[in-house]
């Protein structure tokens, strides 16, 4: 079982992580899914999503859980039934998941990519980072920001919240592995802790509602 890494956070909350190499056969040992999440994955064309949704369930065994007891509200977040609080995240062939008894939480994990240049002026004010003159330095950066804004874009889960507009992620440097943001929508300001690792390519970032 390639559980690549679990995470402390604090005595109410672990992150747990799945490099996914075993193919779906393997994976789908020992797994008893529901209906709806059986009709989910079956209308799944790519084998690797597949399997990243099985390795999900794993890491989900890991903690305690089976597929039974996960559900989903109207805007597709996931919660559990005993009432802790969950997020999901996949990028090809990572998968992770975080779970806290005590506070809302979020969780992203991205491929760093050439990519997040071109859309960066989409998602945060691109002119703050001006001052970085090595574009690996700038990737990494910016697919923390992308990151941080996703994991409290699944906390919040409202409809109409504008990752540019009404989440501010406060500034960091990379060896701290931390910061603070904001979420001010529709006249609510809400305060986030997040943190972030780096590993193999991928950025994985999580957050925590104070």
């Amino acid at each position: 079982m390639p559980i690549y890494k679990i995470l402390k956070v604090n005595a109410a909350t672990k992150v747990y992580i799945w490099k996914v190499e075993e193919s779906e056969e393997a994976l789908s040992k020992g797994i008893e899914l529901t209906d709806h999440c059986q009709n989910r994955m079956d209308g799944m064309k790519s084998e690797m999503h597949r399997r990243a949704f099985l390795s999900i369930r794993h890491l989900m065994a890991e903690a305690g859980y089976v597929d039974a007891n996960l559900f989903y509200d109207e805007f597709g977040k996931p919660h559990l039934k005993d009432g802790n609080k969950i997020s999901i995240t996949h990028s090809h062939n990572f998968t992770a998941i975080i779970i806290s008894s005590a506070h809302d939480v979020g969780i992203d994990i991205e491929m760093q990519r050439e990519k997040i240049l071109r859309i960066a002026h989409k998602f945060t004010p691109i002119e703050e980072y001006k001052t970085i003159a090595n574009t690996d330095a700038l990737i990494r950066k910016l697919t923390i920001v992308w990151g941080c804004k996703e994991s409290l874009y699944k906390i919040y889960a409202e409809p109409g919240l504008s990752f540019i507009h009404h989440i501010d992620v406060k500034d960091f440097i990379f060896d701290s592995s931390a910061t603070t943001a904001e979420i001010l929508y529709q006249g609510t300001t809400s305060n986030y802790d997040i943190r972030f690792l780096e590993f193999e390519g991928f950025t994985l970032v999580y957050a925590l509602r104070r």
